[in-house]
């Protein structure tokens, strides 16, 4: 499949499954993943992790770095868990990058809100998601998938989308 070699950025709010998604569906592929959480500075996983929503400035460098990893990875294709959550983060996202695909993980605050209430050691406080779904700009220009099944069956709907 030659849309291998696009960047695909997985994104969504926390606990939609980016991290899950992304690994299955770059194994799909055959190309790499990467954590866009293992790319916040220091900085940002105390903010958060004491309860406090990043701001747009606390991002920029985040996100720069992002799109940085998405321009070395270019020719070979990658995907990238990132929330993504304003369009203009994805255009930030999206500079010098000729291939690429933005992969929407939708559900509901209710069903995110309980997994999130599940998970454990995370460093994203289950308080912070209604932040996250107020700063969500939902794109128009994405792969949108819902998240109410299987990750095999969600994985499997974006491999069709792109067919």
């Amino acid at each position: 499949m030659e849309s291998n070699k696009n960047i695909f950025f997985v994104m969504g709010v926390s606990g939609s499954g980016k991290t899950t998604i992304g690994k299955l569906l770059a194994e799909e592929l055959g190309i790499s993943f990467f954590d866009g959480d293992s790319y916040h500075p220091e900085a940002n996983v105390q903010k958060m992790a004491q309860g406090h929503p990043l701001n747009d400035d606390d991002r920029k460098g985040w996100l720069e770095r992002l799109n940085e990893l998405a321009q070395e990875h270019e020719n070979q294709g990658a995907v990238i868990a990132c929330s993504a959550l304003k369009s203009t983060y994805r255009k930030l996202l999206r500079q010098g990058i000729k291939k690429i695909d933005f992969v929407y993980l939708e559900g509901s605050f209710e069903l995110i809100s309980k997994r999130l209430a599940d998970r454990k050691g995370h460093f994203m406080p289950s308080e912070l998601l209604r932040s996250q779904f107020e700063a969500l700009e939902v794109p128009d220009d994405a792969i949108s998938v819902s998240i109410n099944a299987t990750p095999s069956k969600i994985v499997a709907d974006i491999i069709d989308q792109l067919k």
